[in-house]
């Protein structure tokens, strides 16, 4: 039975030792390696922790980084990702957060340690995987550690201000992995091109489900997704078979009409979350990679991943929204109205609630903000089973999938109408010319602000949006952008839309 994620890379290291785990432009590390270092930095950890303490990592996002990680793993530990490109002053607030006792940096970044004025250890992951492997020490952790023990924290947005660290469990990762590679076909000769920033949850699908089969992880450089040819180049001569990306990474190699310069005839398999996935983006990776599987991902952090999976199975118009679908095995997913009554019925609005094992740990050293998501269940009175709300709004159609229709933070109160702007923005998305779409509401002015990236001018979209929309929910302010802001995690900054839009109407 697996119960420690050290069991998926010891049975990699054991069927294909000598197979890449882990590589990236200028790095190849194989299952045995990666072992080794694991168990030499795990070593050297050992004595200056106690067991699920936390190891933040301030390093850049390379294939040496993953092999830091599974040391902190071996050491009875849990990871942080902490980007060196973070302001200090959210570092500071992560590692105050953690109160860690110390940081496991490299060493060409200890000139920016310094200046964050950090008061415990510092340690460079090159010198913690020259310490000698201590057997009887990495097996005291290992008979001590229990699958509900933390595996990582990552640090997301609050509406606070103050970032919140998500602790997940080996348990629930496990969980997730165990259905991800079996629903959607992993094996050992997958090479995945991991796209994802490594303090997002989207590089644990690319980690864990590479680790669990034994295929290779190709960590993608960043700058590349700002060089579409580089990209293709990337994934064409790596052979890289799997996509598990933000839908934002995808649009751009569809608005710039990337195929056009190269096809990576290897790729067969597309998996899209983070945000809405346009209809004409989908549509347009499929005209040139139709044999591929595309499937629709949807769940926060909280609840490791993902929660509901849909698999691209029709043709879908521009002007629908495609399925979040069903819940991943062992997930229970539902409905809630206000009155925290179960919705059913196709067409009615609901948040969604996750249940089941994938639930996170709860938030690192913040029990106001744990309570406050992760509640007992209203359905049930009988014994404690907690239930993840998600603040998300979904409803069903008449054929049972699940749709998300926007955040309950985005549904707005315009005219005396009760409006979701994830449907003002759907509208917009299916029309011709339209690339990408970010609607804002502006409250004090009582004025929907509509950004968008393409060639129609504000009064032809408002003609045309007429034959879609009632008029209380056609936007008041349209803004042409070049291109959308985008958060570190590749999902559109609305922050950055309405700062800079409140910045024009200043001067």
């Amino acid at each position: 039975m697996i119960w420690n994620i050290l069991d998926y890379l010891e049975a990699s290291a054991a069927s294909c030792p000598k197979k890449a785990a882990y590589e990236d432009m200028e790095d190849r590390y194989t299952y045995a390696e990666v072992l080794e270092n694991a168990r030499r930095i795990g070593s050297a950890l050992i004595p200056l922790l106690p067991q699920n303490a936390p190891v933040p990592v301030l390093m850049e996002k390379k294939a040496w980084t993953l092999n830091v990680f599974m040391g902190a793993v071996c050491a009875g530990c849990f990871y942080t990702l902490v980007e060196p490109e973070l302001p200090a002053e959210r570092i500071r607030t992560i590692l105050g957060t953690l109160q860690a006792e110390i940081l496991v940096t490299s060493a060409e970044l200890l000139p920016k340690i310094r200046e964050l004025g950090f008061s415990g250890k510092i340690l460079t992951a090159e010198e913690l995987a020259e310490h000698g492997i201590d057997e009887k020490e990495l097996a005291i952790r290992r008979k001590y550690a229990c699958d509900t023990d933390p595996l990582y924290a990552i640090f997301t947005s609050g509406s606070t201000g103050v970032p919140k660290g998500v602790v997940v469990c080996h348990r629930s990762v496990i969980d997730f992995t165990e259905h991800f590679t079996r629903l959607f076909g992993f094996e050992e000769d997958d090479v995945i091109g991991g796209q994802a920033p490594f303090d997002f949850d989207v590089s644990v699908k690319d980690i864990y489900p590479a680790m669990k089969v034994g295929a290779t992880l190709e960590v993608i450089p960043k700058k590349f997704f700002s060089v579409p040819k580089k990209l293709l180049d990337f994934l064409d001569d790596r052979k890289v078979t799997s996509l598990t990306w933000a839908v934002s990474a995808l649009c751009i190699l569809s608005t710039l009409k990337g195929f056009r310069y190269k096809v990576p005839k290897s790729i067969r398999r597309v998996m899209f979350s983070g945000e809405v996935m346009p209809v004409k983006h989908l549509n347009y990776w499929r005209h040139w990679l139709p044999d591929a599987l595309y499937v629709n991902l949807y769940g926060p952090t909280e609840i490791t991943c993902n929660c509901t999976y849909y698999i691209v199975d029709r043709a879908f118009t521009e002007d629908e929204l495609i399925p979040i679908g069903e819940a991943f095995p062992n997930e229970r997913v539902l409905l809630l109205d206000e009155e925290e009554h179960p919705v059913t019925e196709p067409g009615r609005l609901g948040e969604i609630c996750v249940l089941g094992t994938a639930l996170a740990l709860g938030y690192y050293r913040n029990e106001e903000r744990t309570d406050q998501a992760f509640v007992q269940n209203p359905l049930n009175r009988c014994y404690p089973e907690l239930m993840y709300r998600t603040g998300d709004l979904g409803r069903y159609d008449d054929r049972g999938d699940l749709y998300y229709i926007t955040r309950k933070d985005f549904q707005i109160k315009h005219m005396g109408h009760r409006i979701e702007l994830g449907e003002v923005e759907a509208a917009l998305q299916a029309l011709d010319g339209i690339l990408r779409v970010c609607c804002i509401y502006d409250e004090p002015n009582t004025k929907i602000l509509a950004f968008y990236v393409g060639e129609p001018k504000a009064k032809e979209i408002i003609e045309r949006l007429t034959e879609r929309l009632p008029r209380f929910m056609i936007p008041n302010i349209f803004r042409k952008v070049e291109a959308m802001p985008l958060t570190k995690n590749g999902k559109i900054d609305r922050r950055v839309l309405m700062e800079e839009y409140q910045e024009r109407l200043r001067h």
